[in-house]
């Protein structure tokens, strides 16, 4: 299966406008894995989960297809950066404690992945996959930003990415299963930030790609009024949808 690069010509902005994880999330994952030794962040972009990963563990292997995410991914003297497929890691048998997905399960030839899941992870080991569905801010703003997703953009999204509005739900997850808590991404935005962070979207580089125009223009045009000052910062909620196991 080729590797289908939906992010190497935006991975500044990727690095620079995406949310990032809660540091609850992370304390979770670090208090169900078996030990602290070491995880694998699989599909890691510019890094966000690693990162937050890194203050738990010894150290985090942080893999992605694209050498473009992986140079602008956030230095951390316990991560390693490494550019390797999901599918192939490179990892030692039983080497790890945690394997997490941020984001990017969508992205994976799963069948393989959890195949070589299984091969890394130490007995005990736990997987945890996770994606966020669309960015609340204000009823007003968030019908705006949800018809862009849908009505502008939505013919480009990849198919691929239809498991993420099904949050994983609907995906075959081969693990001794258990629950995790209810977690939701807040952090302040400017208006210029939520431009940003659209303008990272596949659909939406793929729609410029197509139409050779920035269909966000019309977007913050659109938010301006609701927005006030668009320096001014309003508070982003993005919940988060997470399945985690066990090997069995």
């Amino acid at each position: 299966m080729s590797f289908a690069d939906h992010f190497s010509g935006v991975s500044a902005a990727y690095a620079a406008f995406r949310p990032r994880y809660p540091d609850a999330l992370f304390d979770f994952l670090a208090g169900v894995a078996p030990a602290r030794d070491e995880a694998w962040d699989a599909g890691t972009g510019s890094g966000q989960a690693a990162v937050g990963l890194a203050r738990h563990f010894r150290l985090v292997v942080a893999t992605d297809a694209s050498s473009s995410q992986i140079e602008h991914a956030t230095p951390d003297p316990r991560i390693d950066y490494r550019v390797s497929p999901a599918e192939s890691s490179g990892l030692d048998v039983g080497s790890v404690d945690l394997v997490t997905v941020a984001q990017a399960l969508h992205w994976f030839d799963r069948a393989r992945f959890w195949i070589e899941v299984r091969r890394v992870l130490r007995p005990n080991g736990v997987i945890a996959v996770w994606t966020y569905v669309m960015l609340e801010i204000a009823p007003q703003i968030d019908k705006i930003v949800r018809r862009f997703y849908s009505n502008v953009v939505g013919p480009y999204w990849p198919p691929e990415r239809r498991i993420t509005e099904e949050r994983y739900q609907t995906i075959e997850f081969p693990f001794a299963e258990f629950t995790a808590p209810d977690f939701v991404i807040e952090q302040p935005v400017t208006l210029d930030d939520v431009a940003g962070y659209v303008r990272t979207w596949s659909a939406t580089r793929a729609f410029i790609k197509r139409h050779g125009e920035d269909p966000v223009v019309r977007l913050v045009s659109e938010l301006g009024p609701l927005w006030g000052d668009p320096r001014q910062s309003r508070l982003a909620r993005w919940p988060v949808a997470m399945r985690v196991g066990r090997i069995e």
